[in-house]
């Protein structure tokens, strides 16, 4: 069974990234300075699990926004290809284009996966919840999608508490 070692915790500075959105601007995570940032990885756009955890993360959209947050959802999809899966589900948050696994490979998310018995190498779905202040929060490395955005949710209240 496939094992993912995590190669950050709680508390450490979450590096940097710049990278295209699904609609070609570039975004950088310094941008997002000041406010709580909610960075999920998946695995694949139009997926069930990943398409349930994108939506999910949509219908709470207001209320991550009013709680300060911003969401990014970063896979290794083309920029093309988010555009669609953005337009499908009418996704209001940017989704980092990773084609190159640059960002996946900095965050050590990107590793050997088991699925349905066989091993092989994908994104692992996990989620990182970075402070105002550029350190991680919360990491949940094993995330299960349904009821996944209103718990984040939460953690971003607390951070405000």
């Amino acid at each position: 069974m496939a094992k993912l070692e995590l190669k950050f915790k709680e508390g450490d500075i979450a590096p940097d990234f710049t990278a295209p959105t699904q609609d070609g601007t570039e975004v950088s995570l310094k941008d997002f300075r000041g406010r709580p940032v909610v960075l999920y990885f998946y695995p694949r756009d139009n997926t069930p699990g990943c398409t349930i955890e994108a939506c999910a993360f949509r219908d709470n959209w207001a209320a991550l926004q009013s709680a300060g947050a911003v969401v990014l959802g970063v896979s290794t999809d083309t920029v093309k290809r988010h555009e669609n899966f953005a337009r499908r589900f009418e996704l209001p948050f940017p989704l980092i284009a990773d084609p190159d696994r640059k960002v996946v490979n900095t965050y050590g998310v990107y590793a050997e996966k088991s699925f349905m018995g066989r091993l092989s190498m994908g994104t692992h779905r996990i989620t990182f919840l970075i402070d105002g202040e550029g350190r991680i929060a919360r990491i949940w490395p094993k995330v299960s999608v349904k009821g996944h955005a209103g718990e984040v949710l939460e953690a971003v209240k607390a951070l405000k508490s």
